[in-house]
């Protein structure tokens, strides 16, 4: 494992938590803005970087693992899910589906072209820590974000031992943020821990987050 990433944290859990980023869609191709959008799928190199990262956790954890599976209901994590159990020999449809694990809000941006937006998107993107500096129109904020992952905590702390959760960019740096205590970053009212490429995968025990696989895609960007 390369430690990326540690420190002290706040999360309860007693288990591990492998935190994955789903690989990259067809609209992260197109360069077209994705946020909540529901169903986007995954594009051949979306599907190697899922097919990787199931290596990776078969390679750690070995076949059959004893793993409580949770995901984001957008397509795109499910169908990430969906090739790593493949790889890992569990049953993908026995993954619990929460809404609060769905990617940020893009509001009236969603679906939209980066070409389309022109010079709204200049600026937009913060290039120190590779979030966005206001909402989108109509969009949703940080603070809205780490109100419902920490709900989701909230309400799933009490699970046994080591679960995997299939999720997206924004939401899952945010989770991550929470999970391991991470300061406010009081300019996006949440806070957020380090960009990691689509196809990653953060395991969090204790507070403490190590990345076990670093993925092949894309950074932060106007895409999410």
């Amino acid at each position: 494992m390369d430690s990326i990433r540690a420190h002290p944290g706040k999360s309860p859990r007693k288990g591990r938590d492998f935190i994955a980023r789903h690989g990259e869609t067809v609209y992260n191709l197109a360069k077209r803005m994705q946020g909540d959008h529901p169903h986007t799928p995954l594009t051949r190199a979306g599907f190697a970087q899922a097919d990787a990262m199931g290596a990776a956790l078969r390679g750690l954890l070995g076949a059959k693992p004893a793993l409580t599976l949770w995901v984001s209901s957008a397509g795109r994590a499910l169908q990430t899910l969906a090739v790593i159990c493949e790889h890992i020999e569990l049953d993908w449809h026995q993954a619990r589906r929460d809404d609060r694990l769905v990617e940020i809000g893009m509001g009236e941006w969603s679906g939209r072209y980066y070409h389309e937006l022109g010079d709204a998107l200049s600026g937009f993107l913060d290039t120190e820590h590779k979030l966005y500096r206001h909402p989108a129109p109509g969009g949703e904020w940080y603070d809205s974000i780490a109100a419902r992952v920490s709900s989701w905590l909230a309400d799933t702390d009490d699970d046994p031992g080591d679960r995997l959760v299939i999720m997206h960019g924004m939401s899952s740096r945010v989770l991550r943020g929470v999970m391991t205590g991470a300061p406010l970053l009081e300019q996006f009212g949440s806070p957020a821990a380090p960009d990691l490429p689509q196809g990653s995968i953060a395991m969090i025990e204790g507070g403490v987050e190590t990345i076990v696989h670093w993925g092949s895609g894309k950074m932060a960007n106007a895409a999410v």
